[in-house]
């Protein structure tokens, strides 16, 4: 699992691994005979349409009776070669340009995966997941789709295993066996993982042309585009990273997510989310998504000649305890497990989330009660109960008691560290809020501080921080992603979690196939971590895009994917 990033936030810079063009790749599939020997792609640079990468406010809607939609941004490429990203800007292009063996349907209340251009997808043994793939699939280069393409794109994430890239989503994958052309198995270290077809939808699973995509090393963008080894719903007909992408409808798509609505779209980056709001205000672009800031949607929920629509957003804020180093914690001098739990629950029982999405953000966040988000199978409101007032507020007297009762001398000293420039220029507003709350209790006196991304995604796994922040955008909409991640022995955020009972809930719901059974596993993790608190849930970030009146068809589900075919004008 990616750790602690959401993705779409980190910067864009030079692409990992990119190759010279004019590189030369002998076919695979012409080594096996599928084609006359000999016969070989040859990569060259993309062709490029220029473009206003600042996103000034003089680009125009497309002409009467044309469809094309017209999309902004200020989310960043980092590679259009799935082995080389792992980030929101990328895999928006991705959705809609490679093809998937399962995805979710957009709009859809159940976010369970389903075939895409698989014809079928189920479990054949305990641990053996087997895919039938459509017949006759092509690429829009014209090179066959088969299961040799699946074969190489998984087996290609784990070889290069690029730090940038999602290889890591393939921990339980053991082997891949393909008996024919349509035919994949794929072979678990786990039976009957039930994450396994979501990880099929994930940022690991766009399938690649072996026939243009280097076995070992990322591809670059410019050679991707010219080889067109694309087989979704469109393809890419011009390409100015971090710029202006367009695309145009694929005929040759044969999954099962539908017809493309429009007549193509385009894609432009913006450098100041306050000229993508000027743009959208005055209709110069359809749909302006990721991202605008809270005032600027707050404003604009009031203009007539917009809409706001809003979606279950998989983001989350929280703050991590480590257990180790905070007040009375396993490693200090005056360690005391029963006193650093009263500690983690006076805080709980303080922290106002209504007034900080409001105040802060303006209600484009809401409250978070648990660990798995609202919109996702098994959510729950774990923390409303145990904490505060029981409704969701907090309760002073409630912290104090806890307190008095394990023996903790107030007030208590929190050393709280948070990042100023990789969760949104409001994470300074956030902490300082949360200061306020919890200092005008008079249990606590909190010290503040922050640091820069690259020494704080050093420091935060070593010990320096007693109590930090952090944020998590999902790989695939699957409660899980919330669980294994944050709360096994060897989790991610590095904060000496280690609770058995958890452990085991955690193994067990992967491998229940059930859907109520591995529900109710669900909600009972989410109860048994909210006694613990190792971490503490803040805030949920809706999914919002705001659209032209005259646009339709924009559905922001929880499957956390903006899909452009859908959308009509």
């Amino acid at each position: 699992m990616r750790p602690a990033l959401l993705r779409g936030e980190t910067s864009a810079g030079s692409l990992p691994g990119e190759m010279s063009e004019g590189k030369i790749y002998m076919s695979r599939k012409l080594l096996r005979g599928v084609a006359a020997a000999g016969a070989i792609v040859a990569l060259t640079a993309g062709c490029a349409t220029t473009s206003d990468s600042g996103g000034s406010s003089s680009s125009q809607n497309a002409t009467a009776g044309d469809t094309t939609i017209s999309i902004g941004t200020t989310d960043k490429v980092t590679s259009l070669d799935p082995a080389g990203s792992y980030d929101n800007g990328s895999f928006f292009i991705m959705n809609q340009v490679y093809p998937f063996l399962l995805n979710t349907v957009p709009g859809a209340t159940d976010m369970t995966p389903q075939p895409d251009i698989a014809e079928s997808a189920e479990f054949t043994a305990p641990d053996e997941y087997t895919v039938k793939l459509k017949s006759g699939l092509k690429f829009a280069n014209g090179d066959d789709l088969t299961s040799s393409d699946v074969k190489f794109t998984f087996e290609r994430q784990l070889k290069i295993a690029d730090p940038n890239g999602p290889s890591s989503l393939l921990g339980s994958l053991d082997s891949i066996e393909t008996p024919d052309d349509t035919t994949v198995v794929f072979h678990l270290k786990n039976d009957n993982d039930q994450t396994w077809p979501q990880v099929l939808t994930s940022p690991a699973g766009p399938i690649v042309d072996e026939d243009v995509f280097p076995a070992d090393k990322v591809l670059s963008d410019a050679e991707i585009v010219k080889a067109e080894p694309f087989a979704g719903q469109y393809t890419i007909d011009s390409y100015k990273v971090n710029e202006l992408v367009s695309f145009k409808p694929f005929d040759g798509y044969k999954g099962s997510l539908g017809t493309v609505q429009n007549d193509g779209a385009t894609l432009r980056y913006y450098a100041d989310a306050s000229n993508m709001k000027l743009d959208i205000e005055q209709n110069a672009i359809d749909i302006a998504y990721r991202s605008l800031s809270a005032t600027d949607i707050d404003s604009l929920s009031s203009n007539d000649s917009v809409k706001i629509v809003e979606g279950p957003g998989g983001e989350i804020r929280y703050s991590v305890f480590n257990l180790d180093t905070m007040p009375y914690g396993a490693k200090t001098d005056d360690a005391d497990a029963a006193k650093a739990l009263a500690v983690r629950q006076a805080i709980a029982d303080s922290i106002d989330r209504e007034a900080i999405a409001k105040d802060v953000y303006k209600d484009t966040y809401t409250p978070l009660y648990s660990y798995v988000p609202e919109g996702l199978n098994g959510a729950t409101e774990s923390l409303k109960e145990k904490y505060g007032d029981g409704e969701g507020g907090p309760d002073v007297e409630r912290a104090k008691q806890r307190l008095a009762d394990a023996g903790v001398s107030t007030p208590v000293t929190l050393n709280w560290q948070y990042n100023p420039d990789h969760y949104g220029p409001s994470s300074g507003d956030e902490y300082a809020a949360i200061k306020n709350q919890l200092e005008a209790t008079g249990l606590f006196t909190v010290n503040l501080q922050s640091t820069e991304w690259v020494q704080y995604s050093k420091d935060r796994t070593n010990d320096v921080y007693p109590i930090y922040q952090l944020g998590w955008f999902p790989d695939y909409s699957d409660a899980d992603n919330y669980l294994t991640p944050f709360f096994t022995a060897d989790n991610f955020v590095a904060n000496h979690y280690d609770n058995a009972e958890v452990q085991k809930l955690i193994e067990e719901q992967v491998a229940t196939s059930d859907k109520d059974k591995r529900q109710s596993i669900i909600e009972k993790i989410q109860d048994e971590v909210a006694d613990d608190l190792p971490t503490l849930p803040l805030l949920q970030g809706k999914q919002i895009a705001v659209v032209g009146k005259n646009v339709d068809g924009v559905d922001l589900d929880a499957s956390f994917k903006l899909r452009l075919a859908t959308v009509t004008k």
